[in-house]
């Protein structure tokens, strides 16, 4: 009377379901905490530009609809690994893989009349346990990152006495030119700024979830909200304001061609650091209440808000002072701001509240770079805190040395036509960022199993087959093509 049954059941095995390091507090401080790893240098230094270059408002309007259907589904997918895998990138990606390669069943035996407990491998568990890799490249990315986001970060600190001290009062832009040229060729000045830096990074993160991430974000995100708020409001009182505004929301069709679309498509998936295994550490530390969705777009939004805040700062002063927004590029903030800055009435003020902002937006990315590397080696090494984020922020300091001497000493060594910190910049946004997420995406859209991801998610039918649709054929078709345009 008895038939052999089979029931597939999840497995749960070697996995936490709460992470070693700690948890968020409240849905509030994940939402800051990954808004801050969102929001950097890149939404307030390259966004501006990168419009500037690409058109004005036609570049804002792809940006944003990119944000929607490309980098948003990807960030849902990496904060789920993170979340349902409760540990460092590495470890949360094999034990995904090792679930969805495996499946327990029961079976009933009539000859003992008893029922026994059985695991069956439906795959080849080595080749499922090789997406561990993708956190690999993920770590790896952060620490490259870092190395130069430092000493760039850096750059900050030093002009946030410059402009206190009225440096860029009534500057021309030849003055201000020679300024920043004569900062990058002095290597000690920059290594000093970069060590800085590093110190205070590290000091951040060696605290722990809740006594230094918490707190930092608890207090840089609402500050630099805050700063951008009143920037923006002073912003809106310069007589270019309306030009300015013209020109990032009012597109111009003509304008958009291949290169604008997949420059904004590139600038969408950057900009919310996907990629890199910080949304992923991140999630980890998020609670299994809180809804992956609702947090994620809120930190899609507010990445977003951020990025269009700075150019209404931005512009305007652009348009205000005769300047070219086009023809700006990298040097927009260092070296082309300051003569805006240097003809205003207050001028001194603006500058130094805006590149405090912009030291904000950098520590709390770096806080996110390095933290997947220390829950690494805290979990596989069992090494304090403390001791795993000496280690990794000596190696991050290193590598930095490498990106100061390419901008003096070391500016005619190049390496397939570029300085190092160039190579790193390109490999690590052109090559490895995208890289991860097509892998990211292409794993919880294939390989995991699909009952998982819904539990997760918690979404209705409808809206789950559509962001399953994304994640597994739009997005991936769209950062391959982010790839290949960064590689051409």
């Amino acid at each position: 009377m008895y038939n052999n049954i089979i029931r597939r059941e999840k497995v749960i095995k070697n996995n936490p379901r709460k992470s070693i390091h700690g948890q968020w507090s409240s849905k509030l401080i994940f939402i800051f905490a990954a808004t801050g790893s969102a929001v950097g240098l890149g939404n307030i230094w390259k966004f501006p530009w990168m419009t500037g270059e690409n058109g004005g408002g036609a570049f804002v309007l792809i940006y944003i609809v990119s944000v929607l259907i490309i980098a948003l589904p990807i960030m849902m997918a990496e904060v789920f690994i993170g979340r349902h895998g409760k540990q460092n990138p590495v470890a949360s990606l094999k034990y995904l893989a090792n679930e969805s390669s495996s499946f327990n069943f029961i079976e009933v035996d009539k000859s003992l009349n008893r029922v026994r407990s059985k695991r069956q491998s439906y795959s080849n568990y080595d080749d499922y346990s090789n997406w561990q890799l993708v956190g690999w490249a993920g770590i790896i990315a952060g620490i490259l990152i870092l190395s130069f986001y430092s000493v760039i970060a850096g750059w900050t600190i030093s002009y946030i006495f410059k402009a206190a001290t009225g440096v860029f009062d009534a500057i021309s832009l030849e003055q201000s030119q020679r300024l920043f040229n004569d900062f990058i060729s002095d290597p000690e000045k920059l290594l000093a700024w970069h060590t800085m830096f590093m110190i205070f990074t590290c000091y951040i993160v060696a605290k722990g979830v809740r006594g230094g991430l918490e707190k930092a974000v608890k207090f840089f995100i609402p500050s630099l909200f805050f700063l951008l708020i009143c920037l923006a409001i002073y912003s809106m009182t310069l007589p270019g304001f309306y030009d300015g505004i013209s020109y990032m929301f009012i597109p111009d069709i003509a304008k958009i061609d291949s290169n604008v679309i997949l420059s904004a498509m590139g600038m969408a998936f950057f900009s919310l650091s996907i990629g890199m295994g910080s949304l992923m550490i991140y999630g980890s530390y998020l609670s299994d209440k809180s809804s992956i969705t609702e947090v994620t777009a809120i930190v899609a939004f507010a990445d977003t808000f951020v990025a269009i805040l700075a150019g209404i700062i931005i512009f305007p002063m652009v348009f205000t002072y005769n300047l070219d927004p086009s023809s700006a590029g990298p040097g927009l903030i260092f070296q082309t701001l300051p003569i805006a800055f240097g003809a205003m009435p207050g001028g001194s003020i603006i500058a130094t509240l805006f590149f405090i902002l912009l030291f904000f937006a950098a520590i709390t990315s770096s806080i996110s770079l390095i933290e997947p590397a220390i829950s690494y080696m805290v979990e596989q090494y069992s090494l304090t805190r403390a001791k795993a984020t000496f280690r990794m922020g000596f190696i991050t300091w290193v590598l930095g040395l490498g990106t100061i001497l390419s901008f003096n000493y070391l500016s005619e060594y190049k390496f397939l036509g570029m300085t190092f910190f160039n190579l790193l910049d390109n490999f690590t946004s052109k090559v490895m960022l995208p890289l991860g997420g097509l892998l990211m995406a292409v794993f919880v859209g294939f390989i995991v199993k699909r009952n998982i991801v819904e539990e997760e998610l918690k979404l209705n039918t409808i809206i789950f087959n559509s962001w399953r649709l994304i994640i597994r054929f739009i997005a991936p078709i769209a950062v391959t093509l982010i790839f290949i345009n960064g590689l051409i």
